[in-house]
């Protein structure tokens, strides 16, 4: 369960947030929303970290915009999900971590743990291979070089000890808005047609008969509906909620999953806009007649400048690319926090629990590039996505089942329309990995 202390000189981890973001009752809407405005964004870092990138790219320089309406509905999928994870952390007082622990056998809660800490070092491998590449591509250095680099990233994580949530927040927000901004300013250089990308929003089977295209709509999916996201936005969101004044009223606690829906939605739809940029700037810069068929995200760094027709094009593709991996170092540490308090009760600083996760990922990262080469990055980019959609029906299935019981949701249990959506949801994805899996054995 989220601690509430109020000790001003606290690190920014679960277990010691430096205080709740207070909302009167009589504040006026506009305030309200305001206040409430932040877990969202959060969560949203996850789907814009450098798995993303890699899917994206992939799909768009390999398939054009065929791929797009996967980014749209993987979004939405999301946005399902996350409000029912928003929904049970408010209402319970407690994050999908600790209900798995309470609710489940120790060996099947220890089993969700596993599969959990597998998406954080997935996700975490993601990161140190795109900030790797953004080293390398905007400093010159090796990609080995780069890997190592990536280690320091835990003195930015000692650096925000005493920082509460708003101020982590106002930093993600910042990082969002370089993502976002370098990647509107390459579209309006590359130009895209827009009748294609209507196109592709048009949702199709026969799109994804071949088997490289569901795989990278696998990998796709898994980049944007992240397990470890699931557990991180149900304890996150407590940081709005003050309980004894929602134990009182329950027209209160109405009123905060009201609010931080609208924070999830617009948040979230915020990382569809930034993903779908993604995939068509790839679009439209490779996925045509003497433009090449670039397969890796390195590859689009060299060639976007000669595309786009101005070198300024690389460097924002750069930043952008190093921004996302750090803004998903901070959501990382977080949500490796919530999952190893919640289902081990087991509390470390945050520091020591952001070395051990880079350090689980550092190993695989340097042999991969060492023994792989550096073209291989994209590949083990997309890889690590493809590994999160295996993990994720492993933390749909308790959040579904325990948002739909109603002697822990009262009056807020999920309708029956909201379960209906949500286990065809869990079907959908699911079905996709097994038959996935069948064609990597069988096929």
């Amino acid at each position: 369960m989220l601690k509430l202390p109020t000790n001003a000189t606290a690190p920014f981890c679960p277990s010691e947030v430096s205080g709740t973001v207070h909302v009167p009752e009589n504040d006026p809407l506009w305030k309200k929303i305001v206040r409430y405005a932040g877990p969202g964004l959060l969560v949203s870092v996850g789907y814009m970290d450098p798995g993303n990138w890699a899917t994206a790219i992939q799909g768009g320089s390999q398939f054009g915009y065929d791929l797009l309406f996967v980014v749209v509905l993987s979004s939405l999928a999301a946005i399902v999900l996350q409000c029912l994870s928003m929904r049970l952390g408010i209402v319970t007082g407690k994050d999908l971590a600790v209900h798995c622990r309470e609710q489940y056998a120790p060996a099947h809660a220890k089993g969700l743990w596993a599969f959990a800490e597998l998406s954080i070092i997935a996700c975490d491998l993601a990161e140190v291979l795109g900030c790797a590449l953004a080293f390398k591509l905007l400093l010159g250095v090796s990609l080995p070089a780069g890997v190592a680099l990536t280690a320091l990233d835990t003195i930015i994580v000692l650096g925000l000890k005493g920082k509460g949530f708003r101020q982590l927040e106002a930093i993600v927000l910042g990082l969002i808005a370089t993502i976002g901004i370098c990647l509107f300013a390459e579209l309006f250089l590359v130009d895209p047609d827009p009748r294609a990308v209507l196109a592709g929003l048009v949702p199709s089977l026969d799109k994804l008969g071949q088997r490289d295209a569901l795989y990278l709509a696998i990998g796709i999916l898994g980049a944007t509906v992240m397990p470890h996201n699931l557990y991180l936005h149900s304890s996150v969101v407590q940081t709005r909620v003050m309980r004894h004044d929602l134990n009182v009223d329950g027209a209160r606690l109405a009123e905060a999953i009201q609010l931080s829906r609208i924070d999830t939605v617009v948040s979230l739809l915020l990382a569809l806009f930034i993903n779908g940029a993604i995939l068509v700037l790839a679009a439209a810069a490779f996925h045509k007649p003497g433009g090449g068929n670039v397969m890796d995200i390195d590859q689009a760094y060299y060639l976007l400048a000669p595309v786009a027709g101005t070198a300024v094009a690389a460097f924002l593709f750069g930043l952008a690319l190093l921004a996302s991996g750090q803004s998903s170092t901070f959501t990382g540490t977080i949500a490796g926090q919530v999952i190893m308090e919640g289902f081990l009760k087991l509390k470390i600083p945050c520091w020591q629990r952001r070395m051990i996760t880079r350090a689980l990922a550092l190993g695989p990262a340097m042999i991969g590039v060492l023994t792989l080469g550096d073209h291989a990055i994209g590949k083990m980019l997309v890889g690590s996505q493809v590994v999160l959609s295996l993990q994720l029906p492993f933390a749909m299935y308790p959040l579904i089942r325990l948002t739909g019981r109603r002697d822990l949701m009262g009056p807020f249990v999920n309708a029956w329309w909201t379960s209906g959506l949500s286990w065809c949801l869990f079907a959908v994805i699911s079905s996709a990995n097994l038959w996935m899996v069948w064609q990597a054995l069988f096929g």
